[in-house]
């Protein structure tokens, strides 16, 4: 049985948006920069103007406007995080995904208890603190949805050799019922992922041949159902390349704005993934609307603009250079030393068993080496979700900037102990060289605070935080 047809995704506004956005001037984009430099967001039609501007000469305010954007809400830090598949069973036929029922080219595996917690303690002994869970969506029969539920059991659980553990779980898993992400919740979770893969009703009808993803409202009403039950901090986010990206980026607005108004909260996240070849799929090595370089760098500026609060992930698809150049556009997490094979962690990756092929395969150390030489500082603070900074919390923090006075002083604090814990070779000196240059930085109070934690870590202690 289909579900009830969502109403506020509305086609006919976001096609006369696009279509009336005309050709834009140098004045009207000032204004919008002006507009998006005030940390308040844009209006629907300051972006889908946005989505029309070509010339190097316009895009260049708003790259660096973009820059500012960001700077001014999180710093110079950059979450870091690590994907960890724990089943790629699935009863889903999406045509661009390796995961998909029929494709007989991929390698079945759902990992029981152990292997879940030999993966976390790999990812443990990278440095890592924080995981993205992630399963195909479908589960053992024995077990059903408590699957989930014991698997983020056995990855709290686990320890690696320096008595190191997950301090955060977030979950990309199949939307739920209410009561099942109640469920979700109560096992501890921080942010709930899910992806619309593309808010085009008949596009997505036409890669969603069978399953329970093949039903549009179910899926596009999942964030509602988890926010009913209580799970306030959200990511969202479009698959790139199913249809046309400016459709796509307005349609994530309205769903921002429906979320706003309905639960007077938007998304804690959004993921900008592009299509990447997959393992029986040809779709996924020629997408149907594929989008260009040029045009995703766009769409990252854009979005730093238009929800200047919220978090943008960028992961491993990318290569490396695609994913420096999107730091400095707005981009505020990344995956790094990443797997998308379950149990790939421990052992040889299987590239017929992953989801879609990485464009990014260096270790978590080298990521962090390259990205300290940009200026950035890496950060594994999950101090949000410990102290109750989450939902409407965060969100009154973060639009006027103010999270930032959290955010610089655990990131190096963080940073520290990676640095003391784990000995990265070559980046001993570097590392205290940009904490020291990060403190410089800082007002008189956030410097305070971040020494104080920063003793703290020298003297032993761990998992301190403001």
């Amino acid at each position: 049985m289909a579900s009830e047809k969502v109403e506020w995704l509305d086609e006919q506004s976001i096609y006369e948006a696009i279509s009336q956005a005309g050709t834009p001037e140098r004045e009207q984009i000032d204004d919008i920069i002006a507009r998006g430099l005030e940390l308040k967001g844009l209006s629907f039609e300051d972006v889908a103007l946005l989505c029309r501007v070509d010339s190097e000469e316009l895009l260049a305010p708003v790259f660096a406007a973009a820059k500012k954007v960001k700077e001014a809400i999180y710093g110079r830090r950059i979450v870091l995080f690590a994907p960890l598949y724990i089943s790629n069973l699935c009863a889903n036929e999406c045509l661009y995904c390796a995961f998909r029922r029929s494709n007989t080219l991929l390698t079945r595996r759902a990992l029981q208890r152990e292997e879940i917690q030999a993966q976390t303690r790999a990812i443990l002994d990278q440095g890592h603190k924080r995981v993205l869970m992630v399963a195909g969506e479908s589960y053992p029969k024995e077990d059903g949805f408590s699957y989930v539920i014991k698997a983020i059991d056995a990855i709290y659980a686990a320890r690696n050799e320096h008595g190191d553990s997950i301090r955060r779980i977030n979950a990309n898993v199949a939307p739920l019922t209410v009561e099942e992400f109640a469920e979700l919740k109560q096992a501890g979770i921080g942010t709930y992922q899910l992806f619309q893969e593309s808010y085009h009703r008949e596009t997505y009808g036409k890669v969603h041949l069978s399953g329970r993803k093949k039903d549009f409202d179910w899926r596009l009403g999942g964030m509602d159902r988890a926010m009913q039950a209580g799970i306030d901090d959200v990511g969202i986010g479009a698959l790139l390349g199913l249809a046309d990206w400016r459709f796509e980026i307005l349609a994530m607005m309205s769903h921002i704005r429906h979320l706003e108004k309905e639960f007077g909260v938007g998304c804690h996240t959004i993921s900008v993934p592009r299509i990447e070849p997959a393992v029986g799929s040809d779709m996924a090595s020629a997408p149907p609307q594929a989008v260009s370089d040029a045009d995703f760098k766009k769409i990252v500026a854009i979005l730093r603009l238009a929800v200047p609060y919220t978090g943008i992930i960028m992961s491993t698809r990318e290569n490396a250079a695609m994913r420096y150049a999107t730091l400095e556009l707005g981009v505020s997490q990344i995956s790094a030393g990443s797997c998308t094979d379950p149990g790939g962690y421990t052992e040889s990756r299987n590239e017929a068993a992953a989801q879609f092929q990485l464009g990014d395969h260096r270790p978590l150390a080298e990521v962090i080496k390259d990205i300290g030489e940009r200026g950035f500082i890496p950060s594994f603070c999950t101090a949000c979700y410990r102290t109750g900074r989450t939902g409407h919390d965060f969100m009154d923090m973060a639009k006027p900037g103010a999270i930032k006075s959290k955010c610089g002083p655990n990131a190096l604090s963080t940073y520290l102990e990676y640095l003391l814990d784990y000995k990265p070779e070559g980046l001993a000196r570097p590392g205290r060289n940009a904490i020291q240059s990060e403190l410089i930085c800082m007002s008189a109070r956030d410097q305070k605070v971040a020494r104080s934690l920063l003793d703290k870590v020298e003297q032993g202690q761990r998992d301190v935080f403001c």
